[in-house]
């Protein structure tokens, strides 16, 4: 018997090979999970249509998954979307637009208003953002300022706050009320038909406590931050509540102290501010005033003579001093019967401290200051110097400076030929 060789080690036995030739059971991908309890598939026969439905769950949940991925990229998007509306300028062209929300306006009718405007590139964001600060209720009526490089997240502020446009308005000294009129006319401020019958209502001054029978002399002169969302009759009160913070208890007590009450006071100021613009020379004119009305003598303001001729521009002529009108005096004794412009604080405190002098003429020195004297020979001289002054600049102007037509001249010249006939 041959001898039996042995097997290498390399080589596999029959029980290896039959391992290796039975094929390895690799479970499939989508295998439905009733499979995994055996070969028999027992559940699967026992309750078909419980597994049938758990493969549609699975299969319909798969679907649902991939769907809310979908919508959460498309979330994410919109809100990035949003995001960038919310804080980029609404326009980068840098322009300033100006959008009135009148009184009573709705939401939806502001926001029309602000589209109508060219401030809204996208209303459902901008519906979104508004709805988002709680815009809906509190957005304020009246006239705004937006520059479009700002956000819309900004201009929603903007309109929530109230940041109104503020119009910045300079009364200077000395206006009449109808020079007033027409400063805030201009930027459409008020209604002249409105102002000038407020001016003379007698219920609204009295509301204003002004006892007089027209609001002239206490519009005090000032700069002010109006907007249209004001009235007419708010931007008078606001005015005239300036008045009264600035004429103090003290001062009207030294008023009546002297003799003179709350309107006089105003009306005394008012001549003073219409005689000279340097606060320096106040007091030496309220002294000039007071000085001839001790003495009985005509205050024979020139101002006064014109108070009543709309938009007078030019000089003084000596028809304008003979004109007959209860304000002109150079025929009426004492103070005229009320203001002549609204008068500044220097006026009103020169009136109530007059410079202690005895001078009782004044005349110009061709350059807004004047000459004073305390007698009339002195004042003749005064105005002899002026005559001179005056030639002397024309001459140097040349030949074609404009002559008045009428006789006359200008302020202060006639003051002492009518002082003779006094």
């Amino acid at each position: 018997m041959p001898d039996r060789e042995s097997t290498p080690a390399s080589m596999p036995t029959m029980k290896e090979n039959q391992r290796n030739n039975h094929p390895r059971k690799v479970p499939a991908k989508n295998k439905f999970p009733g499979d995994r309890l055996g070969h028999s598939h027992w559940w699967t026969s026992k309750f078909p249509v419980f597994f049938r439905f758990v493969k549609k769950y699975l299969s319909f949940n798969r679907i649902i998954r991939r769907g809310l991925l979908i919508i959460s990229a498309g979330l994410l998007i919109l809100c990035l979307l949003f995001l960038n509306y919310s804080f980029s300028p609404i326009d980068r062209n840098n322009l300033t637009v100006i959008v009135n929300i009148p009184t009573g306006s709705s939401f939806l009718e502001s926001v029309e208003n602000l589209s109508r405007a060219g401030l809204i590139k996208n209303r459902f964001f901008f519906l979104s953002l508004a709805t988002l600060k709680k815009a809906g209720r509190h957005i304020r009526a009246g006239e705004y300022e937006i520059n479009t490089m700002i956000t819309p997240w900004t201009m929603i502020n903007k309109i929530v706050r109230g940041e109104i446009k503020q119009y910045r308005v300079s009364i200077p000294e000395d206006l009449s009320i109808r020079d007033v009129a027409e400063i805030l006319d201009k930027d459409k401020l008020i209604n002249k038909d409105i102002f000038f019958q407020l001016a003379r209502d007698r219920e609204f001054l009295a509301s204003l406590n002004i006892q007089a029978d027209s609001i002239e002399g206490y519009l005090f002169p000032e700069t002010y931050f109006f907007n249209r969302s004001m009235n007419t009759q708010l931007i008078m009160k606001k005015m005239v509540d300036t008045f009264w913070q600035n004429v103090t208890p003290a001062m009207i007590k030294k008023a009546n102290d002297s003799g003179l009450s709350i309107h006089e006071l105003v009306t005394f100021a008012s001549l003073i501010g219409k005689e000279s613009a340097h606060n320096a020379e106040k007091p030496m004119i309220a002294a000039v005033f007071k000085n001839r009305m001790k003495k009985g003598m005509r205050l024979q303001s020139d101002p006064t003579a014109v108070y009543d001729f709309y938009k007078f521009k030019g000089k003084v002529l000596r028809s304008h001093l003979r004109r007959n009108s209860p304000y002109n005096t150079y025929l009426i004794k004492g103070l005229p019967p009320g203001p002549i412009a609204n008068p500044g604080l220097d006026s009103l405190k020169a009136t109530v401290n007059p410079a202690p002098v005895d001078y009782l003429y004044f005349v110009s020195k061709q350059n807004g200051t004047h000459y004073f004297s305390s007698t009339l020979s002195e004042h003749n001289l005064a105005v002899q110097r002026y005559i001179y002054e005056k030639n002397e600049q024309i001459q140097e102007l040349g030949s074609n400076v404009p002559q008045p037509v009428e006789e006359g001249s200008s302020q202060r010249i006639e003051d002492g030929a009518l002082d003779q006939e006094n």
